[in-house]
């Protein structure tokens, strides 16, 4: 009964021995597959931080790329304030030719009557006219040619549209400054052919005008003789702008010169003159071991001497160089 027993117990554990012996070789197995799988998320780590180092990278040209459109954009900010100043200026003088076209009409009303007396002038004023429909003219090409250049604006915004996605909201509101600035240059557009139709209608009623002659010719003349000033004032600054580039230019002459002088004149200070005051230094330094020696110590002084004489030319030229710089100052 016991061998019984003793054998069914060694079966017993010959079974759950081979049971743990099956399990080990399954968690073996388990292990085997979880480091190969640790193996390849490794990979993948590596293969992810090499791919953050290029996007790094590609972040940082990206933002070299949008300081870049951000200076551009400063660029036609400022473009864009001295078109708006000009606009300021063109409106301004607008005003100026609406009140006096609305002092022209009030005094088509009173001068009605009188038609025969100013039928030469009309011809002299058909002239102006003319002159101020090419100055309109002018003004026109000019603004046509303000447009081109906020179209090219409006181009170069749109591509730094698509190249910054961040920056899209600051970019809208320069699209939409330039198409405000777009209306009211086809608003103005607008003002000058109505004053232009208005001049011409003006043109018509001026046959009704008679006795404006003398007042006209006096206006003229005093508006001819500010012109006058004007010009001469315009040439005298003119004048002065030439003048004080011409005195630009030759300080940077003089600037080039003396830059170039200095160099030379430290070449001649670290070159030529270094020499000399070192033979001097080295004869001076050994010179009191010859004191007993007559016929070296006299041939150290004829060394020291030539040195002296070699340090005395250099210094002489120096000094013309010096005089030489001076002079060239006083030229300029």
């Amino acid at each position: 009964m016991d061998k019984t027993n003793t054998s069914d117990e060694l079966i017993s554990a010959i079974e759950a021995l081979d049971f743990q012996n099956k399990e080990k070789e399954k968690r073996a197995a388990e292990l085997i597959i979880a480091n190969k799988e640790l193996a390849y998320q490794n990979e993948e780590k590596e293969k992810r931080a090499a791919e953050l180092i290029v996007a790094n990278k590609e972040l940082a040209y990206q933002h070299d790329e949008k300081s870049k459109r951000a200076e551009e954009l400063i660029v036609a900010n400022y473009e864009l304030v001295f078109q708006n100043n000009e606009k300021e200026k063109r409106a301004a003088e607008l005003i100026v030719a609406n009140k006096e076209l609305a002092y022209q009409n009030e005094q088509k009303e009173a001068r009605a009557a009188e038609l025969i007396i100013a039928n030469k002038e009309l011809a002299y004023q058909n002239d102006e006219k003319e002159a101020r429909a090419a100055e309109l003219i002018v003004a026109n090409k000019e603004l046509a040619y303000q447009n081109d250049e906020k179209e090219a604006r409006a181009a170069e915004l749109a591509i730094a549209n698509k190249e910054l996605a961040y920056q899209h909201d600051e970019k809208s509101k320069r699209a939409e400054e330039l198409i405000v600035a777009n209306q009211e240059l086809v608003f103005q557009n607008n003002e000058k052919e109505k004053r232009a139709a208005e001049l011409i209608v003006a043109n018509k009623e001026l046959a009704y005008q008679n006795e404006q002659k003398e007042a006209r010719a006096a206006e003229l003349i005093i508006a001819n003789k500010e012109l006058i000033y004007q010009n001469e004032e315009k040439e005298k600054r003119a004048e002065e702008l030439a003048s004080a580039y011409q005195e630009l230019k030759k300080a940077e002459e003089y600037l080039k010169d003396y830059i170039k002088s200095m160099e030379e004149m430290m070449f001649i200070t670290s070159h030529k003159v270094r020499q000399p005051v070192a033979n001097i230094l080295g004869i001076t330094s050994i010179i009191g071991g010859f004191i007993n020696s007559p016929f070296q110590l006299k041939k150290m002084i004829i060394f020291l001497k030539r040195s002296a004489q070699s340090l005395d030319g250099f210094i002489k030229e120096l000094t013309t160089f010096v005089g030489e710089m001076e002079e060239k100052r006083k030229g300029y």
